[in-house]
Formats: structure tokens, sequence, C-alpha cells
């Protein structure tokens, strides 16, 4: 089997059905967990013995084999292998799916990996896997051509049969129409003859009446008439009229006109008649156009709709393509349109049929590159997105069709364990019922399918297939999560990686350790600075095992059996053995939260009675410890590497310095200040003042005989000379007969006694000694033993043979160490005593109230009332009379701590206290004595009633509960805060793990400027900060120009003071912001370690303690703005921890400042509407002169305009000047000049709350701020480039930790820093196959570059990007490293479907697959392995060399050089020698340290 660390990679890819077979032990086909008679494994169910091994070590599932002996046997009854019970930890089972499912990680992921790949929308491509629509699979286009022309033919039928029906109709019609005009003509005919027949019946009928009368009238001729005589209503003779021939006459008029009236009749009723007809034809005719014209439209439509058909159904056709998503009702027309053309299908099979026949990478991604080429924006963009998918599948090796399951892992049943309760229930974990679900539903479909049931019911157990392993893998992700009992959401496979309390972080990260314990810790006072108290009852159960083998050893018991109970029954003689064992053994103290590496300690543990664990007082500040009732864990290291790493590395007395500043973290404070400080005051006029002593002896004798005070200043001669300076006077005396130097010097006995506490060349310290005072002691001891100057070879040698035969400057580190340590703990020791001896304590009575508070009081009341007098009269605004008032009593706070200071005793207990560092400032003691003064609402707005009294006095309920606010938001401000700046440390640890110091010298000639312009009172000095850098250029004295230092000298505080002496304002360094190292970083830049003061090992993790150097004071900072009103001013900007945070994930600030986007002159414009508009300027004016020589004479006007071209002189035989510039043209007498004039403009809105920080008619840069706030460091990158971003980011998170007081050296910003700017994104990818917009990191884009120009291709551009650490993390090279941070399951599915391949570079990923970390002692197997490689490489090139040289042939043999250009044979020694230094240095990743054993290259 693979042995665990014999590799150096680690690849994640995309699993095929034939893998999860190939780790499978057997198909689980029953959802049955366990038999709840037997409490035995169902067989074929998701524990089956068969599948995943016996549940009893060396036992078969029917007992017919038990015992060891038949080991491997796989039993003939039962199919159990008998073998441990372990390996149901590892061994897997498989389900065979009887449809295949989509994997949810690869669908519904942002941006969903198979819908890019397949070009499908996320939502449709739901659909179809979810069996909401049809996808089409397959189109056979022999068929489709087919049915295109069989369409074609049907609808050419069905037009020709409408236009046939239609010539029919329209023939009838025509028919009809005569027919009805032939009727027409005979009804015409018929009623003319019945007008003539009535015409003529009432002609003859009028002239027969008329000769009737006529007879009559001639009858009565000449007679008068008896009556009227009418004809048709007209009386032609009246009673008695005579009756005669004009009476006959008459008659015959009548008769006449009747006719003529009939006649007319007869004319009109003939042409009515005729009209009629007319009428009647017209309209008949009119209709059966009508009619024609409908049935023509008819025809039209009906043609039209066919066609539209037609056309319809052909363009279905036509769309008919693998890949097109159609509804159900699209699908069945299509299916009776084209029957047996295509196949569509919907769920996962469909996709798996396209992703496997259909989906051709190597042409797809010809496509999509082409059309990367051809398209702009947003299609630029997403065939992007796809070509690197594409190019991912390509490359990885993987399928596509893999993201679609047919066989689903089963993962080993004992990481899904289900255990009985008390009373008979079983705790199951909550994959069973996922995996039970999946197997229930694919056995009800497997029985549907053969019971041919209808395609709806199978389709829908499909889709519930599909959902219960959406399920199992990502319970959650899409639509509503399955519940199991009591509604609690089931924890799925994604569940148990993700988050904190995933496989990632809980178990591969953090893992629970053996042999460690906890108890509470107390101060132990007379321990050793590495030293600590272990409880014996502690002790005795963490060295167990160590304490029954020294007792079987010293013969007390026969057996470890007889020794384990003599140790369970506490023997007297397990006592002894126990002491006997713990003198070999270190113990880890750590102290939680372990913000940084000083919160895990190694310590020598002395036996004690009680259970606290004693802690030395002096380590408290490293662990950040205090005494009332923290708790401690203890880990004891088990193997010899442990142990001695923990004594070599890890000891309380080799960790003096902090890595955050390289200032000593061991300094004493409290008790031991304040005795250290009572023991060094001098109080004029204590007992014996003034007295003289020849010597410190005869002093000290008169101190002990209680003649002198501990305080009194009195005169001592003495050897020795003053350390530093003195607050007292000193007469210096001739030297000493041996040289020594003698003095006189007014000092205390308090003082002597203190100086006899330091170490001989600490000596003498003639001045008042507070905190600081003693943190200067320590780190003096620290330099002076460190510093070989210092040492002889004596006290090297005593190192030696101690910690045995270390590089020279390690020996001095850990000398200097050792007598530091020492020194502290002298120190420790005198200041608890005299702390103690000078009974210095606080009552009551110490703090007194100063008479002048009353008087400032009062004073403050009366200006108080003034300013609300002019409120009330209107002469200021609410607002201003708010500040106002806010600012008396500010002024009356700072009045009253003056008093205070002023009335305080400097020999009393309180003074002490404060002023010597021990506890408490003068703030806090005004509190007591002068007023507690204003207090902020939970807002942060300052309530303007101020607190005048002080605890001394009391607090009135209102003063008590005005001060509830401050302290409640205290409170939880620190909770928040504590969570804030957890986080941002693990963020900063992410972004910077990988960064470990593997190379000598990355060679770069690049580096950063200091200046000391940047000093300010947020900045350290110029001295102070080039500490412990490498110089990146030589440095020269400016007046003899003699050479200081060359390049890459390290500063010390020598060189560094030289530096300053020179006059040099400016120091070019090495930095990590500028190393080129491929990975993590090279020594030189790096400088200094500060935790050793020395030069940086190799294999140090720098990155790590980067992080923790700026999250481990994270909680100091406050949380968020102040405000002194309600009002928005421009210093509300974001301070403290959220600063921090905006700064390292580089977000747009709150209140960003504007930046002049352009060098330029500054135009302030303001608005009506009081809008201000910054507008910038930028004229350039370019001139180029043409000198006339003789005979030359211009052919241009003086101040005309001319362009380019253009011809401005003529000279004898035709020559002519031509402008290479447009522009205005001034003619001189010698010459013409030709002025450009370049202009720009760039107008900014100013928002309305911000300061505007020029004034009209400035001159800025690009870059420049233009108002207040904070600059948007992605602006400040765009215009003023990487350089001018690196420093903004160190000097900005610099501002804020000093503003708080925090010392953080700049280097651990910078490398985050580095990190941060790391990556470039691609513009251009000229031939190195990466994409446009991919980013990539730049060691590598060099790389490639390199690679490409050296074979003569086009090399690609690429522009500096800024990330933010959260996304710098996941950006990282390392998937192991980005899974294990966030977003688990993107990264996993991204790593898969790329088959990335983890190089295992960082610590994290090394971590998590259980390998040593490539850092510190863990780098030397990583360097050995190299060596072998090296070793290796050198006899290929050797052996290629020799085959050279032996074909004699003239040409010369180009050897590949380390840049891939080729070198001709005559270098071959110099390439030779190239190419092993590269691998010696960069080539290889790591380098060892100084004293490393590489192969000598001069022996070459």
């Amino acid at each position: 089997m693979l042995e665990i660390n014999d590799f150096n990679a680690i690849r994640i890819s995309l699993a095929s059905p034939e893998d999860i077979r190939s780790w499978s032990h057997g198909e689980v086909t029953k959802p049955e967990t366990i038999n709840y008679r037997t409490l035995k494994p169902e067989r074929d169910g998701l524990f089956c013995e068969r599948i995943f091994g016996p549940t009893k070590d060396w036992e078969c599932f029917c007992g017919k084999y038990k015992r060891v002996r038949y080991k491997g046997v796989v039993c003939d009854k039962c199919g159990v292998e008998v073998t441990r019970a372990k390996v149901r930890r590892e061994r897997m089972g498989h389900i065979n799916l009887a449809s295949p499912v989509s994997h949810i990680w690869f669908v519904k992921g942002t941006p969903s990996r198979l819908g890019l790949l397949l070009d499908i929308s996320p939502r449709n491509l739901e659909r179809v896997l979810y069996f909401a629509s049809y996808i089409i699979v397959d189109v056979k286009e022999d068929m489709l051509q087919v049915a295109r022309e069989m369409v074609q033919e049907e609808y050419a039928a069905r037009r020709e049969k409408i236009q046939k029906q239609a010539e029919e109709k329209r023939i009838e019609l025509s028919t009809q129409l005569t027919q009805d005009l032939g009727g027409m003509e005979t009804a015409q005919r018929s009623t003319q003859r019945q007008i003539e027949e009535d015409y003529r019946r009432q002609r003859d009928e009028l002239v027969g009446e008329a000769e009737r009368l006529r007879e009559r009238l001639e009858e009565m001729s000449g007679t008068l008439a008896d009556e009227d005589i009418i004809f048709r209503g007209v009386t032609v003779v009246e009673e008695g009229e005579l009756i005669n021939d004009n009476t006959l006459d008459q008659l015959d008029e009548l008769v006449e006109q009747e006719l003529e009236v009939l006649e007319e009749r007869r004319r009109r009723d003939l042409a009515d008649a005729e009209l009629l007809t007319d009428a009647e034809r017209e309209r008949k005719a009119y209709e059966a156009t009508q009619e024609q014209e409908r049935l023509q439209e008819r025809l039209q439509r009906e043609l039209d709709m066919l066609v539209r058909e037609e056309k319809e159904k052909l363009e279905q056709l036509d769309k008919l393509k693998v890949g097109l998503i159609i509804t159900e009702n699209e699908y069945r027309q299509l299916r009776d349109v084209a029957p047996g053309v295509f196949r569509a299908d919907m769920g996962a099979g469909a996709i798996r049929e396209l992703l496997e026949r259909h989906l051709n990478l190597d042409k797809l991604a010809e496509e999509l590159q082409a059309e990367i080429q051809t398209s702009q924006g947003q299609r630029r963009k997403k065939a992007t997105k796809r070509l690197r998918i594409v190019e991912a599948f390509r490359k990885s090796g993987n399928r596509p069709e893999w993201m679609i399951l047919t066989v689903l892992p089963v993962i080993p049943p004992d990481l899904r364990p289900m255990v009985q309760l008390d009373g008979g229930r079983f705790a199951t974990s909550d994959l069973n019922d996922l995996y039970r679900r999946v197997i229930n539903r694919n056995n009800r479909l497997k029985r549907l399918i053969e019971l041919n049931a209808p395609e709806i019911i199978v389709r829908n157990e499909k889709r519930m297939l599909q959902e219960a392993v959406d399920a199992l893998i990502d319970n959650g992700r899409r639509g509503r999560a399955v519940s199991g009992k009591g509604k609690h959401r089931l924890k799925s496979l994604s569940d148990m990686l993700k988050g904190k309390q995933g496989r990632f972080r809980q178990n591969l990260l953090g893992k629970r350790v053996d042999y460690s314990g906890r108890s509470v810790i107390v101060v132990g006072p007379n321990l050793q600075l590495h030293q600590c108290g272990l409880p014996k009852k502690m002790a005795l159960e963490l060295f167990k095992p160590f304490v029954m083998r020294r007792l079987v050893e010293r013969g007390v018991a026969h057996n470890i059996k007889n020794a384990k109970r003599a140790v369970e029954r506490v023997r007297p003689e397990v006592w002894d053995a126990l002491e006997e064992v713990i003198k070999d053994y270190l113990v880890l103290l750590n102290r939680a939260p372990s913000l940084h590496r000083l919160s895990i300690q190694a310590f020598e543990a002395k036996l004690i009675e009680g259970s606290a664990i004693q802690l030395h007082p002096l380590v408290c500040a490293a662990f950040n410890a205090d005494f009332d009732g923290d708790q401690m864990a203890v880990h004891v290291p088990l193997s010899r590497k442990a142990q001695e790493e923990a004594r070599t590395r890890m000891l309380s007395k080799y960790n003096l310095l902090s890595p955050a500043h390289g200032e000593p973290i061991i300094t004493p404070s409290q008790d031991i200040v304040l005795g250290c400080y009572y023991l060094t005051m001098v109080r004029d006029g204590a007992k014996g003042t003034g007295k003289r002593f020849a010597s410190i002896d005869e002093a000290m004798l008169a101190y002990e005989k209680g003649l002198i005070d501990i305080q009194a200043p009195i005169w001592i001669r003495m050897n020795g000379s003053i350390s530093g300076k003195s607050d007292r006077p000193v007469r210096e005396l001739p030297p000493a007969s041996d040289g020594t130097p003698r003095m006189v010097i007014e000092t205390t006995i308090g003082r002597v006694l203190l100086n006899s506490e330091l170490q001989p060349p600490l000596r003498f310290r003639n001045r008042l000694i507070d905190k600081k005072g003693l943190k200067e002691i320590i780190a003096d001891c620290y330099q002076y033993y460190t510093s070989l100057r210092n040492l002889s070879e004596a006290q090297l040698n005593e190192v030696r043979a101690a910690h045995g035969n270390k590089h020279v400057q390690e020996l001095a580190r850990i000398y200097g160490s050792e007598m530091t340590a020492q020194q502290a703990d002298r120190i420790k020791t005198l200041g608890f005593r005299y702390a103690t001896l000078g009974g210095m304590t606080i009552g009551i009575d110490d703090i007194e109230v100063p008479a002048k508070k009353y008087d400032i009081v009062r004073e403050a009341e009366q200006q108080v009332a003034e300013v609300e007098k002019q409120f009330r009269r209107g002469l200021i605004t609410e607002e201003e009379r708010y500040q106002e008032v806010v600012r008396i009593w500010q002024e009356a706070t700072k009045q009253t701590i003056a008093a205070v200071k002023e009335n305080l005793n400097p020999f009393g207990p309180v003074a002490m206290m404060s002023t010597s560092g021990a506890r408490g400032n003068i703030n806090q003691i005004s509190q007591m004595a002068g007023m507690r003064g204003l207090m902020s609402d939970p807002t942060g707005r300052i309530i303007e009633l101020p607190i005048k009294a002080n605890f001394r006095e009391g607090l009135s309920v209102l003063d008590y509960f005005v001060s509830t606010h401050g302290g409640r938001k205290g409170l939880a401000d620190t909770a928040l805060r504590t969570a804030d700046a957890g986080y941002l440390t693990r963020r900063l640890v992410d972004v910077a793990q990988d960064v470990i110091i593997n190379i000598e010298d990355c060679g770069t000639e690049e580096g950063l400027w200091l200046h000391s312009a940047d000093d300010g009172e947020l900045m350290e000095k110029l001295q102070v900060r080039m500490l412990g850098r490498i110089l990146a250029a030589p440095i020269y004295d400016k007046t003899t120009g003699e050479l200081i230092a060359d390049r890459n000298t390290e500063i010390d505080e020598e060189l560094a003071e030289k530096i300053i002496a020179a006059g040099h304002e400016s120091v070019f360094v090495r930095s990590p912001l500028t190393c080129q190292a491929e990975h993590g970083l090279c020594r030189m830049c790096y400088g200094r370690n500060l935790a050793t003061g020395k030069l940086v090992e190799i294999g140090e993790a720098v990155g790590i303690i980067a992080a923790q150097s700026i999250g481990e004071p994270g909680t100091q900072l406050t949380l968020r703005t102040f405000h002194t009103g309600g009002v928005a001013s421009a210093d509300d900007i974001t301070q403290g921890l959220p600063r921090v945070q905006e700064i390292f994930e580089a977000r747009v600030p709150k209140g960003k400042a504007l930046l002049a986007e352009i060098d330029g002159v500054v135009q302030i414009i303001r608005e009506d509407e009081g809008v201000r508009k910054i507008r910038i300027v930028s004229t350039n004016v370019y001139t180029d002169e043409y000198p006339l020589t003789r005979g030359f004479t211009p052919v241009i006007e003086s101040e005309s305009d001319v362009y380019e071209g253009q011809v401005i002189a003529e000279g004898p035989g035709g020559e002519q000047i031509i402008a290479r510039l447009s522009g205005k043209a001034f003619i001189q007498s010698d010459r013409i000049i030709i002025s450009q004039e370049d202009h720009e403009e760039r107008e900014l809105v100013v928002p309305h709350n911000a300061r505007i920080r020029v004034e009209n008619g400035d001159r800025v840069m690009a870059g420049q701020q233009l108002t207040d706030g904070s600059a948007n460091p992605q602006e400040l990158l765009e215009l003023q480039g990487r350089e001018a971003v690196q420093r903004y980011l160190v000097n900005e998170a610099q501002k804020v930790y000093r503003s708080q007081g925090v010392n953080i050296n700049d280097k651990h910003i910078e490398v985050i820093a580095r990190q941060m700017l790391r990556r470039v994104r691609i513009e251009e990818p000229g031939d190195t196959g990466l994409l446009p917009g991919e980013l990539i990191d730049s060691a590598e884009f060099r790389r490639l570059n390199n690679d490409i120009v050296s074979q003569g291709g086009d090399p690609a551009t690429a522009a500096t990007v800024l990330l933010g650490i959260t996304k710098a993390s996941l950006n990282t090279d390392s998937f192991l490293s980005a899974a294990s941070f966030q977003e688990t399951t993107r990264v996993l599915t991204d790593a898969a479907i790329q088959g990335k391949v983890d190089y295992l570079r960082g610590l994290k990923e090394n971590v998590v697959i259980g390998k040593l970390i490539p850092a510190g002692t863990g780098i030397e197997k990583r360097l050995e392995r190299q060596h072998e490689d090296l070793i290796s490489e050198m006899a290929r090139m050797l052996e290629e060399v020799q085959q050279a040289e032996k074909s004699a042939e003239p040409t010369t043999t180009a050897l590949p050089t380390t840049n891939g250009h080729q070198a001709p044979q005559s270098d071959t020694d110099a390439l030779l020698r190239a190419r092993l230094e590269e691998l010696l240095s960069g080539g290889n990743d790591h380098d060892d340290e100084e004293d490393s054993d590489h192969p000598d290259l001069s022996s070459l």
C-alpha cells in the first residue's frame, strides 16, 4: 500500500462510474439498516457486513469463523470476510441507479457548470432535469429532409385542393348570376305586357264609358239636365243646365285628358318597371361581385394560413437540432409533424446523452476561441466563461458526462453510524435517512420500469429519485430542504464538509489531542521563567504510560498490568517514578484564544500540590493571561523530535521578543514595576540625605544599621560608569590602576539594590526606573548577549556543550535568551520583594478631591447658563448650543484632571502606581478624585449633561444611570469586537499561510524607499523603520562619498545610526513587496526575524507570523466610529477594526475621497443649487523649431494655424520645410516655431458632506486626494500603480494601529499586501493559451511569458489586480486551502472540473492530509528530498554534456538554459553552473540555513 508520506501533490477530479464501482465492495440494494431484534446489520442493506466488513474484529456475520487465524477468509455461508472491524471506516458501497441523475453541485452552482457547457440557461436546465421540459437528444438528418419534402408536398396538395374548390364555387356563382339575369328579363317583359294590357283595358273602358255618356247626352241634347251629369269625377252638366254641342265638346276634352293621363301612367309604369329591373339587375351583379371577392379573400386567407402553417412546420423542422428545449405541447406537435425524425427526452438521462454523444470539446473550443477573437462585450465575456470550462475538461481528462451519476457511491457505515440509546431507541446519522430515501425511490423506479408503467408515473418517480440524490449531496440547495423528525433539516454530504463543524475545519485542521488536560492557573512567583507548576494528580494522569513503564523497569511492578494497578492505587513509589519521568519531559501550555504563536509555549514541569497550574508572572503578557479564573491547557509532546523541537524552539525563555514588533514581550509589570519604581525613587530630606560613602558595601552597611533611608539621596564612590542618562549629579574620577573607570555619584540605596541585580554590562542605571525603563533593561540585556561581539569563545562553548554544535548565530541567540531570562527573573524577585516591603496599598484616604474642582465646576455652570441664555434669545442654533455646551464641559474635565494631577502626592501610592506604569492612569484617578465628566449615549452621541461627582464623593441615581450607557456599550462592543477580530485573523492567516521563507536570495534589484518625510506622530522614525531590513542598493556617505554599507547588508542598530548620521533622509531597502521568489519569500527580502533579532531562517512561516501580528491586537482596536453629535462630520470616517477590515478587504471606503484623475490645475466651481465641482485642467505645450537657413522663406503667416505635413517654408531649387506638428506657427528672423497645446479636462462632483482639501489654482498629480476621507485603493492602483497602493495599504493600516498605541512592524503588513497584489488579470493572451480576464499568479505569468518569448511567440499582457484577503484566499493555487477556508462546495466543484493538482506548498494543505508542514524543522525532510532530486538532475545533465562532447561534429550543441533560451556548447560549464545555482536557490522552492550541507559549487 502507498505510504502516506510518499507523495508531494494531490489531485482532485470527477469520478467516473467505473471509478465508483472500483471503490465499492458491493451494491446496496435494500434500505434496511439493522435488525431491531438481533441488532445485527441486514444483508444488502446500508450496514451490510458482506459489503462493508465485519462489525466485530476477526469474526464473520454468522460466527462460523472467529479469531485472527482465519484472517482474510471469506465465509462461504454469510459471505463476510474475516478482518478488522475498522475496515468499516474505509470500505465503500454503491447503488446502481435505475435512471441517471445529475450532481447538484454542477447544476446549481453559480455559474451552472452544466448550463455553461451546454449553453443552456440554468432555469431551462432545471426544467429539463426535473421533468418539466423536453430536450432534443437526436435528429436524423436524412429523415428530416424527407419530412421537409413531405410537408411541402402535403401543403402543395392542400393548396391545389382549395384553389380547385374556389374555382368551382366561382363557376357556380357565375351560372347563378346568368340565370338570375335571364329570369329578370322574362319578368320585365311580362310586367311590360301586363302594363300594356292594363292600359288597353282602361282605355277601352274609358272609351266605352265616354261613348255611352255621349249617346245619353246626344239623346238629351237641347234639354235641361234634371240632375248633375258626372264623368270620371268631373261634372259635365250641372242640374238645370242646357245640354248642347258644347257639352259634347267638353266631354270629348275630358275623354282626351283622361286618355292622356292613362298614356302618361302607362309610360311612367313602363319606365318604373324598367328602372326597377335595372336596379335589381345591378343589385344582383353587385352581390355576385361581392360574393366573388369574399370567395377570393377566403381563398387567399386559407392559402396564407396554409403558407404560414407550412412555414411554421418547416421552421420547426429547421429548428430541430440537438439541445433544443421544448415544452410538452411543442413536443406533441413536433411528434405529429415529424414522426421518427427526432428523439426528445427529459431528465438527467437526456443531458447525459447530450454530453456523451453530441459534445465535441475540441471543436467547441475552436469555435469559442474564434468568437472571443471576433466579438465584444457580453458575448465575449460569455464565450470566455464557456471556454474556461471547456479547456478545464480538455486539460484535466475529465469527461463531461461524469457530472451525471449513473452509480452512486455509499460512504462507509462507520462514517454515518447508528448507535443504540438507553431505552432501546436508536440515534442515527442523517445520511442514513437520505440514503434510505434514495434506495427506496430507486427500487420503486426499477419496479415501475419492469412493470411498463405509464410514462407519467415513471417520470414522476425519476424526478423524485433526482430530488432524493440532490438532498443526499446538498440538502436545501434546491427547493425546500428535506427535514427529519422534529422539523430539523437533515445534514447532507455537503454539510458534512462545510463550515466550522464540517470535515475540513473540525476534523482535518483541528483535531482533539490525547495526553492533554486543563486547569485553572494561579501565579507562581517563585518559578523560573522556563518553569510551570503542574498539579501532581494531573501530571500522573498525563504521564501514566511513562510512569507504568518506569515502574516495570525499576522492578517495582512485574508487568504492565501490575504497574497500571499501582498507578491507579497511587502507591508511594509511583510519585518517585513520576519525578524521574517528568525530568526528561517538557509540557506545552496553551491559553485560548490562541491569537499568536506565543499562546503556546513549552515549560519544564515542577510537581506541585493542589489542583491549579502555576504560571510564571512574566509570561502572562504573552498568553494575555491573568489570574481571575483563567484556564490553561497542558499538552505533552510525545516523540523525541517533538520534545527536541519544544526544547529548542518553544521553551518560554527562548521566546522573549514579540514577533510582531521585536520588543521584549517578557516585560515586568504591575507589582514588579511598582517595587522597582519605589526602589529608584529619590526622596529629598529622608533620613541620611547627603551622607557620603567610600564604597557600595559601606553604604549597604549603613542601610542595614538603619542609618539611612532606602530613598535618601547619598553620595557613593564606585567603579564603573553610568549606563544611559543619570537624573542626579555624577563626578568622574581618575581611572583605577587597571584602567577601570571610577566616579562619585549621587544615588540611593534603592538604586544600588536594583543595580546589584543587573548583569554587569547593564550597570549603572542612576535614574528613576518605570515600566519603560524595565523594558529597556530586558531589551538591552538581550541585545548585548546575542551580539557575537560581546561573547567569548568560552561562553559559546558552554552553550555548545548543552545544545550541540549549532550555527554560531544560533548559539548566540540561545545564550542571550538564557541570560535575559535570568535577568528578568532577578528583576521579578526584587520587584515583588520591595513592592511588599514598601507597603504600597491603596485606601480611600489616598484619594483627595482637589479644592479647585468646585470652582472649575461653578465656572463651567455659569458659562453653560450664558450659552443657554443666548439660545433662548435665538442668537445661536440648537446644534451650536449643543456643541458649545459639550466643549465647555470637556474643557472643565481637562482642567479638573490637571488639578487632580497637581494635588497628587508624588510619593503616595496612587501617584506611584500611575506614574510608574504599574496600573492605572491619570484619567482613572481623575474619575475617582476629580469628576467623571461627559458620557456618551448608546448611539455614541455625547450626552451634554456631565457627571460632576467622582467615585470618592459617590454618584447620584441620575449620574449612575447616565454612566450605565457607556459601561454597557463597552461590554457589548468587546463581545462583538472579539468575534470580528477573530474572523479577521482567520482571513489573514488564510491569505498568507503559504508565505514561507524558501530561498536564500531571489536576486531582485527592486526594493522599497523608506523616507524620513513619512515620520509623523503616528509613524515610527526612519531609524526604527529601517532596522532589520536588508539594503537593496549600496549606501554612501554624502560628504566623503565613502561606502557605508553595500547592497544586501542587514541594517542593525549600529548601521542605522551611521546612515542617519551621514544625513540620509531615505533608504532603499529590500521588501517582501518586491520579492521575486516563485513560492514564498527569500531571506534577503524579508530581513530580520523580529522574534529572534537575527536574519530570518529558511523555513520560517512568516505569513502566519504576519497574520497573527496583525490579528492579535485586533481586539484592542475600537469597533466603530464616534460622533460628537448627530451631524455627520468629515472626521466621522471609519476607524478601528472596521477600517482595518476595509483596508485588507480592499473595499470602497466609507466616505471615499475624490482623487485627481490627471495631473493639472484645480478649479473649484460652486453652482446655484449648492452643488460643488472640482475641475482639473491639464495643459501641456509642445514646441518644434525649424531653423531658416539661407535662402529659405516662410510661405505662411506668423501666428497662423498649421497642420502636420503642411509646407511652411520654401528654399532655392524647390526645397521645402514641412511641419512635423499641428499647432500655431510663430515666425522669427532665423526660425519658425510651431507650438501645440494639449488640453484635457476632468470634472468631479463633490459630495455634500465632503471637505475639499485643495484650493483654486493648486497643481495636483494624478491620484492625489482632493477631498478628506480615505482613498479607494482600486482607484489608486489604476491612477498611480502598484507601488502607490502598497505604500497606501501599509500606511493606512499602520495609522489605525498606531492611533490605538499598538506597535506592529511594517513588514507584516507588507507580507499581507504582497498576497493581495499577487495576481494579475490577463488582458491579451498572446500565444500563452491563457484566457482574457483570467486571474493568474504574477510569478507564473512571468514564467509563462519567458517560455513563450524564448520560443519566439507573442507574450501575454496583464494588469495587476488588487484582491481583498477573502478573495485572495479563495484564489489560491491550493484547492485544499481554499476549500477549508470558505465556499467549500464551490471550490471543490471548480477544482474537480479542472482536475486541479495541489502541490502542498502551504501549511494548511499539509495539515489537512496529515503531513509535516513545510516550515521550521518540517522543511528539512523536503530539503533532503530536493537534494536527492538535485543529484539525479546533475547526473542527467553531466551525461548529456558527455554525450554532446562525444559527437565530434563542428556544430554547436544547444543546451537548455534556466529560462528556456538555447545556448552553444562552448558555454556548457557556465550553463551547468547556472542551472545548479538555480536548483540550489529559487528553482527548487527551498534552500537550507547557512550551515546547510549543499554541494559546494566551487568544487564543480
